[in-house]
């Protein structure tokens, strides 16, 4: 009787593997993308915190743009949106720069898709005073 029991709970494990894996898959995949998100966060909030430090001692917007894709080298360039404000002609010391930087993280995993808009946009904007 002992030995009959025993055969009968012998595709137990594989069925609970088969029903727990998609889940564990699932979370890891969600995992990973969320952490690109986070690591395209903290490069842009870094690139715009650069370039604003550059706009507030007095360079000129292409030293900003550059300093800007510089920062964030690891991200596509061409992907990377830029406004600052106010415009070069403009700026007097003693009054705020503001840089705003922008770039769309594609997710890559088919199923996080549907549940997050694709592209996830990820943006800093940053003021500092001109000296």
């Amino acid at each position: 009787m002992v030995r009959r029991r025993w055969r009968t709970e012998e595709g137990q494990a594989a069925l609970e593997l088969a029903l727990v894996i998609p889940l564990l898959l699932l979370l890891l995949f969600a995992v990973t993308e969320m952490g690109r998100v986070g690591y395209a966060y903290i490069t842009v909030n870094n690139a715009a915190r650069a370039g604003a430090r550059v706009a507030s001692v007095g360079g000129n917007d292409q030293d900003i743009l550059t300093t800007i894709q510089n920062s964030a080298s690891f991200l596509n360039p061409t992907s990377l949106m830029v406004q600052i404000s106010p415009g070069e002609s403009v700026r007097q010391s003693g009054e705020d720069v503001t840089i705003e930087v922008e770039y769309p993280v594609q997710l890559i995993i088919p199923v996080i898709q549907g549940v997050i808009p694709n592209p996830v946009v990820v943006s800093s904007r940053l003021s500092m005073r001109l000296e």
